[in-house]
């Protein structure tokens, strides 16, 4: 196996927060691209232990205005076909997984979601890899406004929201969630107050309750993040690949 994980940083606000610390827990080194300053998003994960795809403030498909976005569909697309290299998609992560296998994300739909939310898993999260055995109800920090609206044909879904249908999916060995098990408890603290706001949620409200959550936060996902390690660890069961086209 190997020790490295490949990170795909599209957005400099959006960084691997607490990601940083759990690889390092596990003597894995993260070697993140930051595809939104030029870097090159390579063709192949192949060399790493697992794929992470990070959020943004863009669609899945605004080629014009973040040109790496091909690239980086192309190999998800790639990764998630081959199926032996694991796969999270965070936030816009998420979008692209669902956009890239023919499902549908729509920008500004819905209610925006902001801080911590209250997720229900669905029944097919009962024998996933990552979620079995979690309660039926769990919390992470959300901030978006855009989401999926429509699941690709091959994808299972895992969660959902009162706000937002398709918190998480998986196809095959490639796992997308809308939220962000990754956004330390500082980056809350330093969200812009107006922009929440805007969104219609309180700063004080937000913050107050990301405080309160921090430890039960960092025990949810820091034990889904090793169980998503340990998938790289483990041969790739016959026929999970994923074969749908774009």
């Amino acid at each position: 196996m190997s020790d490295a994980v490949l990170i795909v940083e599209n957005d400099p606000g959006s960084g691997p927060g607490r990601l940083l610390r759990w690889l390092n827990d596990r003597g894995l080194e993260p070697v993140v691209v930051r595809a939104w300053d030029g870097e090159p998003i390579p063709p192949s994960a192949d060399a790493y232990a697992a794929l992470i795809l990070l959020g943004g403030g863009m669609l899945p498909d605004a080629d014009d205005a973040s040109p790496w976005l091909p690239a980086e569909r192309a190999l998800l697309r790639a990764t998630t076909e081959d199926g032996t290299v694991p796969v999270v998609g965070i936030c816009l992560g998420a979008q692209l997984l669902a956009h890239t296998f023919g499902g549908e994300v729509r920008g500004k739909h819905g209610l925006p979601e902001k801080g911590v939310t209250e997720l229900s898993l669905l029944p097919a999260a009962e024998d996933d890899p990552l979620l079995a055995g979690l309660p039926a109800t769990v919390r992470a920090v959300e901030s978006h406004q855009d989401q999926i609206t429509r699941l690709p044909a091959d994808a299972v879904p895992l969660m959902s929201s009162e706000r937002c249908e398709h918190q998480m999916l998986r196809i095959g060995r490639s796992w997308g969630v809308q939220f962000h098990p990754e956004v330390t408890l500082d980056r809350v603290r330093r969200w812009d107050a107006d922009g929440m706001r805007s969104w219609g949620f309180d700063p004080d409200t937000v913050i107050a309750e990301a405080e309160r959550r921090e430890n039960e936060l960092e025990h949810t996902w820091s034990a889904v993040f090793d169980r998503f390690l340990d998938v790289g660890v483990r041969p790739a069961a016959t026929g999970g690949n994923a074969t749908v086209g774009e």
